[in-house]
């Protein structure tokens, strides 16, 4: 929606900055402030996953990545390392959904890819990222494993599950947010065009009564 919305948006503006260098200027912080909205919540609606888990030493963690229904046939993976463009893929889907102590679920239906690490080292606490494959830019989310030195026998699933709605809850807050601001700059354009169009009606009558049209007979 927001690729559709901020182009909407320029179109309309251009009008107003060619007529007026102050209007221009007057627009330049909401394009800003738009495209930093757009930029800090695109991707985490897209896709989203919690920034932090921690694991036990010896026992098993799972990590829920959830994604927009559109991308629900891309391949989905879990890559390995502090940068994300030189990250070692450790499991994927279609093919290559386990590896020694690692597996990928992807429920299409419910749009949630979910990773499985079992038998968790020292060796195993990296920087993690969720990845979508799509053409140009991949999407991708970072999610940071602990792994703390208590052993343990069961899967550590509540904790993520807690962090994973809280991070719903604060994306819907962002998304919220985004369209109060985005409706209250098209409230700002509309007015500025009004004000535009009062002030070219003005200069058109300040012209024909100083400069009266003379017709020749």
């Amino acid at each position: 929606m927001l690729h559709i919305l901020l182009p909407l948006y320029i179109v309309l503006l251009i009008p107003i900055m060619r007529t007026s260098g102050i209007c221009a200027g007057i627009f330049k912080a909401p394009v800003l402030c738009f495209l930093w909205l757009t930029k800090h919540t695109v991707v985490s609606v897209q896709l989203s996953a919690p920034d932090v888990v921690t694991g036990t030493y010896n026992g098993s963690v799972t990590i829920s990545c959830q994604y927009d229904l559109q991308f629900k046939e891309n391949t989905k993976y879990w890559c390995k390392g502090p940068v994300y463009e030189l990250c070692a893929i450790v499991v994927k889907t279609p093919k290559n959904k386990f590896n020694d102590r690692s597996s990928i679920v992807d429920d299409k239906e419910a749009g949630v890819f979910t990773v499985t690490m079992t038998s968790l080292r020292k060796t195993d606490e990296d920087r993690y990222w969720c990845v979508i494959a799509r053409p140009g830019r991949n999407i991708f989310k970072r999610v940071k494993l602990l792994i703390s030195n208590a052993v343990a026998t069961t899967p550590t699933t509540t904790q993520n599950n807690s962090l994973l709605i809280l991070e719903q809850e604060q994306t819907s807050w962002w998304a919220a947010l985004r369209w109060i601001l985005f409706i209250l700059m098209l409230c700002c354009l509309a007015s500025m065009h009004f004000i535009v169009w009062r002030i070219n009606a003005a200069k058109k009558i300040h012209l024909r009564q100083h400069f009266p049209i003379r017709t020749i007979t």
